[in-house]
């Protein structure tokens, strides 16, 4: 139960924000540029849009980002634009939500932040019987007093093992 928790929450940071924003349709992804412009993109040019080309507006909303920008894929970087573009038509509390969202998944460390994303898609991948008990579980969870959270918690990894393994 803790690990269907524990899972549920991974999906909460990074589906929250990251499922919003809608994909490109496929029709746009064909109508990229020849194969001959394809090695010249391979030559690591900055990636687009960078911190300093958003707007005064997108970067007030994506300000908990801005320590990791320029290490996010552009992909990532579109996704991140979408969701501040569509930020100021937001409901106060859906405003309030991205935002609490959007710093928790700031302060994971690039690793978690993949782990997340392989949690997301392994659940949205699961049958709707199986989200539901994930549902049900994190609700369960979610109601515990703090201290019982805390303690079902799994405990950190001193440093030492880290390196030993």
């Amino acid at each position: 139960m803790l690990r269907a928790a524990l899972v549920v929450l991974a999906l909460s940071l990074a589906g929250g924000a990251i499922a919003q924003a809608p994909d490109k349709p496929k029709s746009v992804e064909k109508s990229k540029a020849p194969e001959k412009t394809k090695p010249a993109a391979k030559a690591k040019a900055p990636a687009r849009p960078a911190w300093a080309e958003l707007t005064a507006d997108q970067q007030m909303v994506l300000a908990p980002l801005k320590a990791d920008w320029e290490r996010l894929e552009p992909e990532r970087r579109r996704k991140w634009v979408g969701i501040a573009n569509r930020y100021p038509k937001m409901k106060p509390e859906e405003q309030e939500r991205v935002q609490r969202r959007m710093q928790d998944w700031a302060k994971l460390s690039p690793e978690q932040r993949r782990q997340a994303r392989e949690n997301y898609k392994r659940i949205a991948k699961a049958p709707p019987e199986k989200r539901e008990q994930l549902r049900d579980a994190w609700a369960e969870y979610q109601a515990l007093p703090p201290e019982k959270r805390q303690s079902l918690a799994p405990p950190p990894t001193p440093p030492a093992e880290k390196k030993r393994r």
